[in-house]
């Protein structure tokens, strides 16, 4: 098998979840190695977070501009271990980055770097007669397609598309003797490539989250609403149930188009792509492109007046109903069965 480099998310010194989910991906490709970029001194503890999760593997550049500096310090950084890891006899066979606005961007970079194959907004990937074939969607999540690249692959791959089975923090299907990284590989960037074009960082103005509920992509609950909810009061009946749960609130593009709640709410193949236990969708018709963001939960439950709306197609239970006479029962039963339950 060939080794598999994953470039780590994380932020205020803390991984993120997209890495473990690349890295349970690049387990069953090949053998993963982190590409770990930091600033300067910040490299040693996220490189202890990563042996938790069983990496033992881990290419480390610290740099002044990996905080300021967008896109051209990652692309570097990656370069970089692509070229050491073959100079030491290694094949690599291919590359895993977030699919965010960043990570596309540094794919699409390194890809003309290394002349390599880009993948971009896959949602699963295995190996078949020893070549990468990554599932990718097509038409708003209409369809999906097998996607393949010749040699080296750079795979864009969407975030909370690939769950990371087994015990939370292990990288699954690999076994990992003694779980720790004792001597990181450092990394000389070349300072040209890592001061090259790119947008830099100016000013930082952190914005206080609002409310106490989860986020909406690290969320067990997520409520959505959509139009049929009506009016900035109506949607705070999406708030009212997921509270109930302790979960998110999220909304579809067209009751973000149509002024009913914040755009950073939206699910959908332009907003978040959202997996997680519990999706109840409210006045939601359920259009393709919003579909392609939350279909992957494990239960859907969908309300709608309109009985042929698409979102019963993937709803596991549907209630065909006014959302305003619906949700208040709903919100009433609940709080009678846990009154109840003691």
């Amino acid at each position: 098998m060939g080794r598999i480099l994953v470039l780590a998310e994380h932020n205020t010194g803390t991984l993120d979840t997209v890495t473990r989910e690349l890295l349970a991906a690049a387990a069953r490709l090949g053998e993963p190695a982190v590409v770990l970029l930091t600033g300067p001194g910040a490299g040693p503890a996220l490189a202890g977070q990563l042996a938790g999760w069983g990496v033992t593997d881990v290419y480390l550049a610290e740099s002044t501009y990996a905080g300021t500096r967008l896109t051209t310090p990652a692309v570097a950084a990656l370069e970089a271990a692509v070229r050491l890891a073959r100079a030491a006899g290694a094949e690599v066979s291919g590359v895993l980055i977030a699919g965010t606005i960043d990570g596309r961007e540094v794919a699409a970079r390194l890809c003309v770097r290394l002349t390599a194959g880009l993948i971009s907004d896959a949602v699963d990937a295995r190996l078949r007669d020893g070549v990468i074939v990554a599932t990718v969607p097509v038409l708003g999540g209409a369809y999906t397609v097998e996607a393949v690249a010749k040699g080296l692959a750079v795979v864009t791959v969407r975030p909370h598309s690939i769950v990371a089975d087994g015990i939370p923090g292990s990288v699954p299907d690999r076994d990992v003797p003694g779980g720790t990284v004792t001597a990181p590989i450092r990394l000389e960037i070349d300072a040209e490539l890592e001061r090259g074009r790119g947008a830099e960082i100016v000013a930082v103005h952190p914005r206080p989250a609002s409310g106490i509920r989860p986020g909406l992509t690290e969320a067990s609950v997520v409520v959505s609403g959509g139009r049929g909810l009506g009016s900035d009061e109506g949607f705070g009946l999406a708030g009212d149930l997921a509270d109930l749960f302790g979960g998110a609130v999220g909304a579809s593009r067209a009751a973000v188009e149509a002024g009913l709640c914040e755009p950073g709410l939206q699910v959908g193949q332009t907003g978040a792509t959202v997996t997680p236990e519990l999706y109840i969708a409210l006045g939601i018709s359920g259009a393709i492109q919003h579909r392609a963001g939350m279909q992957g939960a494990g239960t859907i439950i969908a309300v709608n007046k309109d009985a042929d709306a698409p979102i019963f197609a993937v709803a596991d239970f549907g209630v065909v109903g006014d959302v305003f006479t619906v949700v208040p029962q709903l919100i009433e039963a609940v709080v009678a069965h846990r009154a109840a339950a003691g």
